[in-house]
């Protein structure tokens, strides 16, 4: 399977500015976000005045946050302050929710996604997601990970095979698992299980991994393989990461953004939050004077 592009998400080829977009050989190669930042990294995800509406609630407000390439990005802050919302709209997940609204705009390598003329299933291809509960299906470990590349139009067996392989590496599970691909996924441990779901998540060739409290379900063992599996997906994803574990953010992650009732407080490198914030609020919850 080629590597995903941003310019897939398009599916029309006219103007943007009336309301469809250029033709995909119109549209720049060269990154509209190459903004050097922390250790010389580009930006690969830019939000601007991002709000989400629940019908007349408002859960996020006006969020503008540059989230590094090939960097973890933390985001903490109490329960319901917004962390899940603002990840879901990174990949348009909230879209599904009914009665839900976004306003301004998230852009990935310089497109909005929320322009009209984004093709969504292209877009979740690029942008991909994992839960906080493992969610495998009731299917063979083969079949779990196979499922995206043959929903994408891949039904080579020999191919399918190579992107499994490659994927459950990818997910450090292919030593624990490759005599029984043929066995259920929902046989496997609870950390086995959502490596599995990592490794769905990375068959189909993303470039950015979502992942929604992902070893909150899980017991010491188990989150610290996905912790040592996250230092390694970074060098080729970028990854955004919601957790309600301060030490695990201290961890895992190169940048961390604090939330609070639906706002950002505070946006910087990890060490920067966690050793000399610059707002109070910030600082009050690291040392858990608050929250």
């Amino acid at each position: 399977m080629r590597t995903m592009s941003v310019l897939d998400m398009f599916e029309f080829k006219t103007d943007e500015e009336t309301g469809t977009l250029p033709r995909k050989e119109a549209r720049p190669k060269t990154p509209l976000s190459q903004i050097e930042t922390h250790e010389g990294q580009p930006i690969k995800i830019m939000t601007r005045n991002l709000s989400v509406f629940y019908g007349i609630n408002q859960a996020l407000i006006n969020v503008t946050m540059d989230i590094p390439q090939k960097a973890v990005t933390a985001l903490i802050g109490p329960s319901g302050c917004g962390k899940s919302t603002f990840l879901r709209s990174l990949n348009r997940m909230n879209d599904s929710i009914l009665g839900a609204r976004t306003d301004g705009k998230v852009l990935i390598d310089g497109i909005n996604i929320y322009a009209p003329g984004i093709n969504v299933v292209a877009l979740r291809r690029l942008a991909g997601m994992v839960f906080q509960k493992s969610n495998p299906f009731p299917k063979s470990i083969f079949d779990n990970v196979a499922y995206g590349p043959r929903l994408h139009g891949i039904q080579n067996a020999s191919v399918l095979e190579e992107l499994v392989e490659e994927a459950l590496k990818k997910a450090a599970l292919w030593e624990e698992v490759k005599d029984r691909l043929g066995r259920s996924a929902l046989e496997l441990s609870g950390g086995q299980q959502q490596r599995v779901c990592i490794a769905r998540a990375l068959a189909v060739n993303p470039e950015i991994v979502l992942m929604d409290e992902p070893a909150s379900a899980l017991d010491p063992i188990s989150t610290a393989k996905i912790e040592e599996l996250i230092h390694e997906l970074k060098k080729n994803y970028t990854i955004v990461i919601v957790t309600h574990n301060m030490q695990q953010a201290a961890r895992v992650s190169d940048f961390t953004g604090y939330f609070y009732l639906g706002s950002l407080v505070e946006f910087g490198t990890t060490k920067k939050i966690f050793t000399t914030p610059d707002k109070k609020e910030t600082e009050d919850y690291i040392t858990g004077r608050f929250g």
